[in-house]
């Protein structure tokens, strides 16, 4: 498809670009969700709070943690949105990622100081969960409270979380599943199936606030974790006088 682009109406200085069509335009609508939400939490902090979307617990959650989170790591909190997370995996890598004290700085002769570990955001975390997420989506906010991470805000997850991994074919080209992966916690309590995992605080989608462009539960998560930050603001770190000190590799 080619169409014809100009600053006004004239024609004049206009140019033809071509343009190719898409079948579907979810993942553009998707993508736009995910940025919008992102710049109402910078916009409604004052961009010291990060957003990270995680649409699942496999490839796709991985490549969005990576992507949003670490592109983020100069912000002093983060919100963490798991809604309709489609599961995959138990993403326990995410909240050890998640979890990482600061332990030290480092200072060059050039440049910013830096921390120690580099990629990480220190302030207080929280996670918005519903009832649309399930298997690695319902594990992945009973991970991130069982280690202390953060509060979880929104409604109950799905409760889905037993695995059934593969499966003999048949003739028909059909296929039968059995459930062969079911979890329970270290005191011996089977974990989340046919009950999710409830929200510390819970926040329904209002539907007419949702018609209206609102997001209640991503407004309550940015209200709570700015309550934490002023709480328990960042500490102030103060670098020590400077020593002649001799390195004890490397040149000088």
């Amino acid at each position: 498809m080619i169409l014809r682009v100009g600053p006004d109406v004239s024609g004049e200085k206009a140019r033809d670009i071509t343009v190719v069509p898409i079948d579907n335009e979810n993942g553009l609508r998707f993508r736009a969700w995910i940025e919008t939400n992102r710049r109402k939490v910078d916009e409604m902090t004052g961009g010291k709070v990060a957003y990270v979307y995680l649409p699942d617990t496999a490839n796709g959650g991985y490549t969005y943690f990576n992507r949003y989170f670490f592109a983020q790591v100069g912000k002093q909190a983060a919100v963490l949105d798991e809604r309709n997370n489609g599961g995959g995996l138990l993403a326990d890598y995410i909240v050890d990622y998640l979890r990482r004290p600061h332990i030290a700085m480092i200072h060059l002769r050039w440049g910013k100081d830096f921390t120690v570990p580099h990629g990480a955001i220190f302030g207080p975390k929280v996670m918005i969960i519903n009832e649309m997420a399930g298997s690695g989506g319902d594990f992945m906010p009973h991970n991130f409270r069982a280690a202390g991470v953060g509060p979880l805000i929104g409604t109950t997850t799905w409760g889905g979380l037993v695995a059934a991994q593969g499966g003999p074919p048949l003739m028909d080209g059909g296929g039968v599943t059995a459930p062969d992966g079911a979890i329970y916690t270290p005191d011996g309590k089977w974990l989340a199936e046919n009950e999710g995992v409830a929200p510390d605080i819970e926040v329904e989608q209002d539907p007419k606030l949702v018609r209206a462009g609102r997001d209640p539960q991503l407004e309550r998560a940015v209200a709570e974790v700015l309550e934490r930050l002023k709480n328990n603001p960042p500490p102030a770190i103060k670098k020590p006088p400077f020593k002649n000190l001799q390195p004890t590799t490397g040149g000088r």
